[in-house]
């Protein structure tokens, strides 16, 4: 009979280094959808719960992730400043049945769906109770009163020949339940460690930690798909959102020049430029001419529809078609394209949606930041087939 695999993110209301910080948002999304995220998507559990004492965290969970996670409530006296993260662990498997339990951290937002499948793998075949994910370091230590702990100082090796140390990075924790429930602790019986990449080791327990692990998140993204073709979205994605109105009536838009020489880089790179918008505006009809984009396409209720006809039409495929756009309407388009973004204040639906948030709003720089990432892509492979250094 197969097991049943089980993960749990503990979430508190309260955290006092970082108000608010599950819900605190970094790289477009909330800190605790990261690393939940990356489990669902990881296919290796039969259900995912989030056990949490504040109501508007079970809220957003549900908001967000609908029916795929399994919320409930966290006792009081689970979700103090000194309950363990085992004491959930026990609410928990006393209610659920399951055969394994993954303790994820929403601290580590930087924990990817291979972690997981890699993870189980090895705790399968090696017949393991428990699990603990650790980065390997090769680091002299000392103690407070300078004495070496792991190393010589009279014959000091080189760091190439130095034996490396496991450091536990308290991603994720898998536990046999009954070990769990008879032992209390979620390392028991026959451990493994399985080691993540070097740049999870950062934890986000300071202030000072956001903007460096903000900046990993953002940098991890790759355009790896041959891009042909880019929609853009014209209100809240090519302009600011904004409707603004003159004396007669008649309404203006804001757009972003930077925003627009992006695109038209990426056009001279040899990408495809399509606007695509459910309005029919005068303002931008006359943009569109100023910047000379032929593929504008005004009054398109349906875009699914008229994204299949243009791939048909152009002979590009969706995995080779890019999208960005920032509300509902878009969402079944950014979907199903190869690859997708938002600007940074795009609708939550939206911001969960698609591959790659962006860090500048719509119309103020989201646009150029995407279009800039693809061009990098097609100009480092285009170099790359000339016999060129990629940069």
């Amino acid at each position: 009979m197969a097991m049943r695999w089980v993960a749990l993110q503990p979430l508190r209301g309260g955290s006092k280094t970082i108000p608010d910080k599950n819900l605190r948002i970094i790289a477009g999304r909330p800190l605790y959808a990261w690393s939940l995220g990356a489990a669902l998507d990881s296919g290796c559990f039969d259900a995912i719960y989030v056990a949490s004492d504040s109501a508007e965290i079970r809220g957003d969970v549900r908001a967000r992730f609908g029916s795929r996670v399994n919320v409930i409530d966290r006792a009081p006296e689970n979700a103090t400043d000194d309950a363990s993260s085992e004491s959930v662990m026990l609410e928990v498997a006393a209610k659920v049945s399951c055969d394994v339990m993954s303790l994820i951290q929403a601290t580590s937002p930087l924990t990817r769906p291979e972690d997981f499948r890699i993870a189980r793998a090895r705790f399968e075949r090696e017949g393991l109770d428990s699990l603990l994910t650790g980065v390997e370091l090769k680091r002299f230590f000392w103690t407070h009163d300078a004495q070496p702990l792991n190393y010589d100082p009279a014959r000091r090796p080189r760091r190439q020949d130095f034996p490396a140390t496991l450091m536990e990075n308290g991603a994720f924790y898998f536990t046999r339940s009954q070990l769990l429930t008879r032992t209390g602790s979620r390392l028991c019986g026959r451990i493994g460690v399985y080691r993540m990449h070097e740049e999870s080791a950062a934890e986000l327990d300071e202030l000072s930690d956001w903007p460096i692990v903000e900046s990993l998140l953002r940098r991890r993204f790759t355009v790896s798909r041959d891009i042909r073709m880019i929609v853009v979205d014209v209100d809240g994605t090519f302009t600011d959102g904004g409707m603004y109105y003159d004396a007669k009536g008649e309404a203006l838009k804001k757009f972003d020049t930077r925003d627009a020489k992006g695109l038209l880089l990426l056009q001279e790179a040899g990408v495809r430029i399509c606007i695509v918008t459910a309005e029919d505006s005068k303002v931008v009809h006359a943009r569109m001419r100023k910047l000379g984009f032929e593929d504008y396409f005004p009054g398109v209720k349906d875009k699914p529809a008229w994204l299949a006809e243009a791939g048909e039409r152009w002979q590009v495929s969706l995995e080779q078609t890019a999208y960005i756009g920032d509300d509902v309407n878009d969402l079944a388009c950014l979907r199903i394209v190869g690859l997708s973004a938002c600007p940074a204040d795009a609708v939550p639906e939206v911001r969960d949606a698609v591959k790659y948030i962006c860090g500048a709003p719509g119309g103020r720089g989201a646009v150029r930041e995407f279009s800039d990432m693809i061009r990098a892509h097609v100009v480092a492979k285009a170099e790359g087939s000339n016999g060129s250094v990629s940069k």
